[in-house]
C-alpha cells in the first residue's frame, strides 16, 4: 500500500481536479442549459462535447477521492470509510446520467428523427435538459452533502486533519443538503443567490482539505 503521505497528496490533487472540471463543465454546457431552441438551431456542439469530457473527468475524480482516502480512513472507521466510498461512487453515477442526457440532446440535434417537427424536438430537448437539472440537484447537492458529512465526521473523530476543517465539512454538508430540500420543494432555484451561498461552505471545505492534504498530509500521529 502507498504511504499515508502519498495517499494524502493523491486525494488532495483529486479534489482539486473535481473543482476545475465541475466549473469547466458547467460553463461549457451553458448553450444547452440556457438556450431553449438549441436542439433545432446550429448548436455549438464541440463546446458541449468538451463540457461532457470535463464532466467525465469529474466523475473519475470524484471516485478517485474516495479510493485514495479509503486505505487511511478505514483504519479509523471502516463503516464510515465504506459509506464514503459508496456515496462518492453514487454521486459520480448520478452525474454520469446527466452527461448522457445532454449527449443525447446533441445527437437529437445532429440527427433528428425523420418527420419530427420543431415542436416535438423542442419538447424532447427540454425533457433531456430537465433530466440533467435533476441529476445536478441529486448528485452534487443531496448525495454530495451526505458524503461530505460522512467524511467530515470520520476526520473529526480521527483527528487526521485539524478539526476546524472537519467542522467546516460538517456544516457545509448539512447546509447544502438542507438547501437541496428547499430547491426540491420550489422555495428557490438551484442556480440562485441562496443556492450559491449554500454551496460556498462545501466548496471551501474541499479546497481547504485539498490544500492541507497536498501541503502537509494527514496528521502523522494518527495516520500511521
Amino acid at each position: 500500500m502507498a504511504s499515508p503521505r502519498t495517499l494524502a497528496t493523491a486525494t488532495g490533487t483529486c479534489f482539486l481536479i473535481t473543482h476545475v472540471t465541475s466549473i469547466g463543465g458547467l460553463v461549457l454546457y451553458g448553450p444547452i442549459l440556457k438556450t431553449a431552441d438549441y436542439v433545432v438551431g446550429a448548436g455549438p456542439d464541440t463546446q458541449v462535447l468538451l463540457g461532457a469530457l470535463f464532466e467525465v473527468l469529474l466523475t473519475i475524480g470524484i471516485v478517485a477521492t474516495a479510493c485514495t482516502m479509503y486505505p487511511v480512513a478505514r483504519r479509523h472507521g471502516e463503516g464510515l470509510a465504506v459509506g464514503y466510498l459508496g456515496l462518492r461512487t453514487l454521486e459520480a453515477a448520478v452525474i454520469a446520467v446527466g452527461i448522457v442526457s445532454l449527449l443525447a440532446l446533441v445527437t437529437l440535434r445532429q440527427h433528428p428523427p425523420q418527420g419530427a417537427d420543431s415542436a416535438a424536438l423542442l419538447t424532447t430537448g427540454k425533457a433531456l435538459v430537465a433530466i440533467h437539472d435533476w441529476t445536478f440537484l441529486l448528485g452534487p447537492n443531496f448525495i454530495c452533502g451526505a458524503n461530505t458529512a460522512v467524511l467530515a465526521c470520520l476526520l473529526y473523530r480521527s483527528r487526521l486533519i485539524p478539526r476546524f476543517i472537519a467542522v467546516l465539512g460538517l456544516v457545509g454538508g448539512a447546509l447544502i443538503f438542507t438547501s437541496a430540500i428547499a430547491v426540491l420543494f420550489g422555495l428557490y432555484p438551484q442556480v440562485s443567490g441562496p443556492g450559491m451561498l449554500a454551496a460556498v461552505p462545501v466548496f471551501a471545505w474541499e479546497l481547504c482539505l485539498a490544500v492541507r492534504l497536498i501541503t502537509k498530509g494527514f496528521n502523522p500521529t494518527t495516520a500511521s
